[in-house]
């Protein structure tokens, strides 16, 4: 089935490529991610919010945009296309949590959050294993404070308040004047920033423990389309790389690319990249509609998308030869990211689970 953007969402999509090709080109962006401590422009990231971007699937009457969930995989589709750094991703989840819970506190971070004004990202895995996965948190909210420890918590160091899980409910927990007691973690993926936290911290509970699930199922629902929407740019932009740099390197007096071999390669690239396009586009739609099997068409795109990126970047760096993974050219970047998001967001094997719990198998 083939699936077109309208003219609204197709005009998003384009005013985005423009926007991320002026003012974070890739090779302006790896300056960014390499040096400095937050890894991405605050100030790109206050543009993003005087433009719309962090409220794309938030309904008008809460601050968003509402231009649903196919604008927001096409944006994220070019923010993969670019290797966008940042906590994009984590912020679009916060305020799918905020705009769904209930009172002053979430209304006003909300609107600090849409505004760009703020950093607000979830705070959920208590172990290193399984990575981001549902567990039942030992953290605990109690006389008007969170206490506990969080690990792999998305620019955590840097955030202005986390949303942590406890067992006790959804705490917001605003950064104290202090600094969070944060330590960085290293990662492969040198545009993205993690930190284990430990808390005991004020903040407010948003959500009783009975109502949190809601909460944090349509975060991941959201978190899994939108890693799904990444992914799928990033395949895009590894291929074009990979077919630009076989035209231009040459052996035997000519191309690499009239090789019959290579050129079988990049025709597989290609048809996991479609397919993923297809899984998430049909995943966006149906989340714009709330159909009954979105969860389901979320956790494919998600799992699809993983095992489908990890192949498609692998062979981007095999056929750059010997400098496929030097820190020169791009494939490793791509690569790198796709393997961020293999593992987090739900990871590939918890999508697969996930998505045969949801077709009843």
């Amino acid at each position: 089935m083939q699936f077109d953007l309208d003219e609204e969402r197709a005009h998003l999509k384009q005013s985005t490529r423009e926007l991320l090709e002026k003012e974070a080109p890739l090779e302006q962006t790896r300056a960014t991610m390499e040096n400095a401590p937050e890894g991405y422009s605050k100030a790109l990231y206050a543009q993003l919010g005087e433009l719309g971007y962090l409220g794309l699937a938030v309904p008008e009457p809460q601050g968003g945009a509402g231009v649903g969930y196919v604008g927001l995989a096409a944006v994220l589709e070019e923010m993969g296309r670019a290797a966008f750094p940042g906590p994009y991703l984590d912020l679009v989840m916060a305020a799918e949590v905020l705009h769904r819970a209930e009172g002053d506190q979430a209304r006003a971070w909300l609107h600090d959050l849409l505004a760009g004004e703020r950093v607000v990202v979830l705070a959920r895995a208590e172990s290193v294993h399984p990575i981001g996965e549902s567990e039942a948190p030992a953290a605990r909210f109690a006389g008007g404070r969170a206490v506990g420890r969080k690990h792999f918590v998305p620019f955590g160091d840097s955030a202005d308040a986390l949303l942590v899980t406890t067992a006790d409910g959804l705490a917001l927990v605003p950064r104290p004047e202090t600094g969070w007691n944060a330590l960085p973690l290293a990662t492969l993926d040198h545009a993205q920033r993690f930190a284990e936290i430990e808390l005991d911290t004020p903040g407010s509970l948003l959500a009783a423990a009975g109502a949190t699930g809601e909460l944090l199922a349509a975060a991941d629902r959201t978190g899994a389309l939108g890693a799904a929407a990444l992914l799928l740019g990033l395949m895009e932009r590894a291929l074009e790389v990979s077919v630009d740099y076989t035209r231009e390197r040459r052996a035997f007096d000519v191309p690499i690319a009239t090789f019959q071999a290579l050129q079988h390669r990049e025709a597989d690239m290609l048809l996991r990249t479609e397919g993923t396009r297809a899984a998430v586009y049909r995943a966006a739609w149906a989340a714009d509609r709330g159909t009954e099997d979105v969860a389901l068409l979320c956790a494919v795109a998600k799992a699809y998308a993983g095992d489908a990126g990890r192949f498609v970047c692998g062979e981007a760096i095999q056929l750059h030869g010997g400098v496929g993974f030097t820190w020169e050219y791009d494939p490793h970047i791509y690569f790198k990211r796709v393997k961020t998001l293999e593992q987090f967001y739900g990871s590939t094997r918890s999508q697969l689970e996930a998505a045969l719990r949801a077709a009843g198998i």
